[in-house]
């Protein structure tokens, strides 16, 4: 395992350094100009010349690209990456817009993964123990639906329901925790149903396995078989499958923050992207492109923990 683990971080630079290049590629050639004035008028052409050699962005995008990087070596008074200035928010930086914003996001995103396995974890073992009843066909029913239906759908559904008809919860903003509840559910309702998928095959599967047929002829009640036996196994394909959701959680985040008008990184990413904001939109794309490399990592260990055999 200790040997996964080094060559898997050898293996970072390199993804995160074709991450970069890609970014860098279409921030560059989207069309638009980040220097012009916010109510559309062009800057005078020598201002835009000395505003451009001021952000190094005067001899292309190759030579930009390598100061960037220069700037995320050598760091910030912090020591954080420096990742340079933004260009739509004047005299910030975009590492304090990031420092201020990230653990929004990182709080909705472990939130709505919380939900997604309690949810999805609650309604497999109900599906499996109970298959064809009434809970298991409501379950099912919900997986469809929310496997089916986009964020936005969802979201503007649990607003007009539990905050609109019923204000029951708030319907935006982020100063209590009750403003958590319907985000975290609207971007963990669809990795929730995936999981329920796993878990009630998996269970299902293993439950009519041989060494679980023998360890019940010895006794051993259909309720310990499932929870003492059978549940840790049925987990492996559920723990696989945390990496592409935490990936489908961050960028779906996106979507949500903007819906319910949350201060996370999403925010900064759609205006980086409307403002064609470099600076930013390379800064909000390294950070989640970092956090989601070392999830999967810490995914493959947890996988190879509960059963060495996958290493081999």
């Amino acid at each position: 395992m200790v040997r996964m683990i080094f060559w898997r971080l050898l293996q970072f630079p390199l993804i995160l350094g074709m991450i970069f290049v890609v970014t860098l590629t279409l921030a560059w050639v989207v069309p638009g100009d980040p220097l012009d004035t916010d109510d559309g008028r062009e800057i005078a052409p020598e201002i835009k010349a000395a505003m451009l050699k001021q952000y190094n962005m005067d001899a292309g995008a190759v030579h930009f690209g390598v100061s960037y990087l220069k700037g995320l070596v050598v760091g910030s008074e912090r020591g954080w990456p420096d990742f340079g200035p933004s260009l739509a928010y004047k005299e910030e930086r975009v590492v304090n817009m990031i420092g201020g914003s990230l653990p929004v996001s990182v709080m909705l995103g472990s939130s709505a993964l919380a939900v997604a396995l309690f949810i999805g974890t609650v309604s497999g073992v109900i599906g499996a123990l109970r298959p064809g009843s009434i809970l298991d066909l409501s379950s099912l029913g919900v997986a469809l639906l929310g496997i089916s239906l986009p964020n936005f759908v969802t979201g503007s559904i649990l607003l007009a329901v539990f905050a609109g008809a019923f204000e029951m919860l708030p319907a935006g903003g982020w100063e209590s925790p009750w403003h958590i509840i319907l985000p975290a559910v609207t971007l963990g309702i669809a990795p929730a149903a995936y999981i329920a998928r796993l878990v009630r095959l998996g269970l299902a599967e293993i439950m009519s396995s041989d060494y679980v047929r023998t360890a019940r002829a010895k006794g051993l009640s259909r309720h310990k078989a499932l929870f003492e036996h059978a549940l840790k196994v049925a987990y492996l394909p559920v723990l696989s499958f945390m990496g592409p959701a935490a990936a489908s959680v961050m960028t779906g985040s996106f979507v949500v923050e903007k819906l319910f008008n949350i201060p996370g990184m999403g925010d900064h990413f759609v205006n980086s992207v409307i403002n064609k904001d470099q600076f930013l939109i390379l800064g909000v794309v390294l950070t989640f492109s970092t956090m989601l490399v070392m999830f999967n990592l810490i995914v493959d260990v947890a996988y190879a923990w509960i059963d060495p055999r996958i290493e081999l």
